[in-house]
């Protein structure tokens, strides 16, 4: 058995020596000592070896084992060691040249509409307020003025959860959410995500952005509501930008209006741009219907307000001229980086 060692011990050595990568060196070790290798086969046949002889042959194998591995290692160590010297070599490093600049992200379009909205607001006294997401019926509807025969309440055109709750179509019930504390006057604003049942196209969206604002006061007119779009209308863009509002209807304000912005790209002559109208529409607006003030514990007969609409999408696409709504939401980096 000793013979037999030693003759695995040389043989392991000589296949070592040979070993000119450690591929090659990995082939030895699993020969020799994997699980199919000679040793572990002597190991194997120790049954065969009378038990007075086994401890002493156990201790050979060991031996040889140890002397083996010690000089796989050395080998491994070396080869290493020459390959890290020839790929220094062959790697020429010039310390003088700039290092490669790290592609830093930064905001998307739609939060840098939204942050100079709130920055607009928040300059004129108002607060941001958020509201829920998933919203009941009565907060996204009924509360304000919108009755159950009414078509918005379709199934076609809300996602319903169940028959109480829904995914908000607008963020106007945080309006009411603010206005049932209590506490006035009220001078708000309520930015967030809303979700309408809306094909995908360039324009449409079924999850897109809405910014509502609320005041609520004594003695509010019309006359505070326009002055208050107008001054935010020129804060956005530009200080020549003319408002005119149009009738309109909404259930939960009387009365109501449409307002379009002086085209900011020809000045109010006719493009493009705003289709040679001169205008573009941006908001919905209107004074607060006395109904929802009194569904929310407010005396309309001593206080008014008004409110306002803005779909921060379409005021992301007017400021940064973009065609198409879908680009937003594309994670497309040779868009975004753009802004």
């Amino acid at each position: 058995m000793k013979e037999k060692l030693a003759a695995i011990k040389a043989e392991a050595l000589k296949q070592i020596e040979a070993s000119d990568a450690l591929e090659k060196l990995n082939d030895v070790k699993v020969n020799f000592l994997g699980k199919k290798g000679e040793l572990t086969a002597v190991l194997k046949s120790m049954k065969e070896v009378a038990p007075e002889d086994r401890p002493k042959v156990g201790q050979l194998v060991n031996e040889t084992r140890e002397q083996i591995e010690e000089v796989l290692e050395q080998a491994r160590v070396r080869m290493e060691r020459a390959a890290r010297e020839m790929q220094m070599k062959a790697e020429v490093i010039d310390v003088t040249l700039p290092a490669k600049r790290n592609h830093t992200g930064h905001r998307h379009p739609n939060t840098i509409a939204m942050e100079e909205v709130e920055r607009i607001f928040i300059g004129m006294g108002y607060e941001v307020v958020e509201g829920p997401e998933v919203e009941t019926d009565y907060y996204n509807f009924e509360a304000l003025n919108i009755p159950a025969d009414h078509p918005a309440k379709d199934e076609q055109d809300t996602f319903y959860i169940n028959g109480d709750f829904l995914l908000r179509t607008q963020t106007s019930g945080t309006q009411v959410h603010v206005m049932e504390k209590g506490k006035l006057p009220i001078r708000m604003i309520a930015p967030g995500r809303v979700f309408r049942s809306d094909e995908v196209d360039a324009t449409h969206s079924p999850s897109f952005h809405q910014i509502e604002g609320l005041v609520i006061d004594k003695h509010i007119t019309f006359a505070d509501l326009k002055g208050t779009l107008a001054e935010f209308a020129r804060e956005l863009f530009g200080e020549d930008t003319k408002v005119k509002f149009r009738p309109h209807h909404f259930n939960f304000t009387e009365p109501s209006a449409e307002v379009d912005v002086s085209c900011f790209k020809c000045g109010g002559s006719g493009c493009r741009f705003c289709k040679g109208s001169g205008w573009i529409e941006i908001l919905g607006c209107g004074m607060v219907h006395p109904n929802v003030l009194r569904m929310s514990g407010i005396d309309p007969e001593e206080y008014t307000g008004f409110a306002f609409g803005i779909g921060l999408e379409r005021i992301a696409l007017l400021k940064y001229e973009i065609d198409d709504m879908r680009l937003l939401y594309e994670n497309d980096v040779r868009f975004l980086k753009q802004f």
